[in-house]
């Protein structure tokens, strides 16, 4: 690998934020990067938005349709497919990168060529910085890791092609598929973490999965199926059980929450999820007042 390749960066857009797809591409082209860098932007069921293309040579912005499953997971295997370089970044329409996000991850990775993916820190309402220099499979299972958010992705198009895969179109609704690629990536190889904050994850509106927690829930619990190895750790198994559970009762669906709280609880009792899920489905509090708690604390669900 060159010391400074070419790198693609896949931008996903519904065309509801503008000056957030706008800032994002400026972090982008701002990088203090020396290779060259192509934007590739995704216009997922919206009209594209020609006035953020460039034809600069070393910071071109192209764009391409959605042309897979309606949602984040086709959104991003359409520019995973439409990019012409070895390396892929995603960058999130409403999220930012700091200067010097490429130039480090790309000089950590290129020193690790087995490995799929590469991470770094992000800030929202706290800063995220995972403690170790590598993020294993087992870390994975343990926990989702905020640390490693979507947008800190570095990843090899040959791998994503060939023996890890791209983003899944088969969960349910799209939920967690940047958890799920994460876990078939660091099962392929440790992947590679630069300890520092390079991504910027303003706080806004919310999320557009905030509310649909019946289909959360069918996420988190497909991820269980599909992931055996989660059994080998009671950790990881009681926090997406204890999910499951939470976001079920959310829905109002008591006998699922019932019962994912009692294989939460079997697994590991000191999983906190669980007794939320028993207090909410006991109307002994309301969802509402749990999601306020947690918010306080600035943590997710």
């Amino acid at each position: 690998m060159d010391q400074w390749p070419p790198v693609t960066v896949v931008v996903c857009t519904t065309g509801n934020r503008p000056d957030m797809l706008r800032a994002a591409l400026k972090s982008v082209a701002d990088q203090d990067y020396p290779g060259d860098i192509t934007a590739v932007v995704v216009f997922d069921r919206c009209e594209p938005d020609v006035g953020v293309l460039s034809d600069d040579p070393h910071r071109r912005v192209t764009w391409t349709g959605n042309t897979r499953v309606p949602n984040v997971a086709g959104s991003r295997n359409s520019g995973i497919l439409a990019a012409e370089t070895e390396l892929v970044g995603f960058c999130d329409d409403d999220n930012t990168w700091r200067p010097g996000k490429l130039r480090a991850q790309v000089a950590l990775f290129s020193a690790e060529p087995e490995a799929a993916l590469a991470s770094c820190g992000m800030v929202s309402t706290q800063e995220r910085v995972f403690p170790g220099d590598h993020i294993t499979f087992d870390d994975l299972l343990r926990s989702r890791l905020p640390s490693a958010t979507t947008s800190s992705f570095l990843m090899r198009r040959s791998l994503l092609l060939g023996p890890v895969g791209i983003f899944s179109e088969e969960i349910p609704r799209g939920f967690a598929e940047d958890y799920e690629l994460l876990l078939r990536a660091a099962r392929h190889a440790p992947i590679p973490y630069v300890r520092e904050v390079l991504v910027e994850v303003p706080p806004h509106e919310g999320s557009h999965f905030y509310g649909r927690w019946e289909q959360i829930a069918d996420s988190h619990e497909w991820l269980l199926e599909h992931y055996p190895e989660f059994r080998r750790t009671r950790r990881g198994y009681a926090r997406l059980a204890g999910q499951v559970a939470f976001e079920s009762s959310m829905a109002g669906n008591r006998a699922r929450s019932l019962r994912w709280a009692r294989r939460a609880f079997l697994t590991s009792p000191l999983e906190p999820r669980t007794y939320a899920a028993l207090a909410i489905c006991s109307r002994l509090v309301t969802g509402e007042w749990v999601l306020r708690q947690v918010q306080a604390r600035g943590s997710g669900t």
